[in-house]
C-alpha cells in the first residue's frame, strides 16, 4: 500500500508505541494488554488514513473530476471573488477520517493562484466553513475557463498541505496535496461556462475517479 509522506512521522511514532506496549504487556500482563490492543488499532488507523492509492480515471478538458475522497455536502450557486470574480457553481467534499485525504487536481492547466488563510476550525461540513475556517485555494486556468479548488480545514484538522505553485502546471488527477484528519474540498466553476454537474448531494466520491461535471462541446 503506497502512503503519502506526510503520514511517516505520525507511523513512525504509532508503531514505537505499539513496541514499547508490547514490551511491557509482555513484561508486566494485565491491563496492559488492553492498552496495547488500542494501540494497535490507533497504528493501523494511521496507515489506513495516510493511504494514497493510485486512481486511475476518465480525463478530459470537458470534465471536472473529484478532488477528494468523501460525501457530496453542497452543490449551490454562489458568488466567487477571489479568482473567478463572478457567479459560480461550488460543489463541496467533506472527507471524515476514514476517507483518504490525499487530494488531487480536478482539471489541467496552469496555476495562477496559490493563496493560504489562517482562520478558525467549525464542523467544516457547515457552509460557514467555506468563509471562516483555515483554508487554502489553487486558482487553475483549464482549457474551459478558470477552476478554484479550496482546501479547507476541519474541526480535527491542523494542517493543510499544500502542492501547488503559481507558474506550475496542474495535471488532472494527479496530487495536489492532502488534510490531515477530516476536513473539507470545494471546486468552484464559473457559472457562465455553464457546467452540467453530474454527482447528487449525498453521493460519495473518489478523487481522481468520479466526474463531478462536465462541459458541453
Amino acid at each position: 500500500m503506497r502512503l503519502a509522506p506526510e503520514g511517516w512521522p505520525f507511523l513512525s511514532a504509532g508503531w514505537s508505541l505499539v513496541a514499547v506496549g508490547g514490551w511491557a504487556a509482555a513484561r508486566w500482563g494485565g491491563w496492559l494488554w488492553l492498552v496495547e490492543g488500542a494501540l494497535v488499532l490507533v497504528a493501523i488507523w494511521l496507515a489506513v488514513f495516510f493511504r494514497d492509492p493510485r486512481r486511475p480515471g476518465p480525463r478530459g478538458d470537458e470534465l471536472v473530476i473529484a478532488p477528494a475522497d468523501g460525501r457530496v455536502v453542497g452543490i449551490v450557486p454562489t458568488d466567487e471573488p477571489l479568482y473567478l470574480k463572478g457567479p459560480a457553481t461550488r460543489i463541496s467534499i467533506f472527507m471524515n477520517v476514514f476517507d483518504v485525504h490525499v487530494n488531487r487536481y480536478p482539471a489541467s492547466g496552469s496555476i495562477e493562484l496559490v493563496t493560504y488563510h489562517a482562520g478558525r476550525f467549525l464542523h467544516a461540513a457547515g457552509d460557514k466553513a467555506s468563509l471562516d475556517n483555515e483554508q487554502a485555494s489553487v486558482g487553475i486556468r483549464t482549457p474551459r475557463g478558470p477552476v478554484l479548488v479550496r482546501q479547507i480545514a476541519g474541526l480535527v484538522a491542523r494542517r493543510i498541505v499544500t502542492d501547488a505553485r503559481p507558474g506550475s502546471l496542474a495535471r488532472q488527477g494527479e496530487r495536489m496535496g492532502m488534510i490531515r484528519f477530516g476536513s473539507r474540498v470545494d471546486v468552484f466553476l464559473p457559472a457562465g461556462a455553464r457546467p452540467l454537474v453530474r454527482v447528487l448531494e449525498g453521493e460519495h466520491v473518489a478523487a481522481g475517479r468520479t466526474v463531478l461535471a462536465e462541459y458541453g462541446s
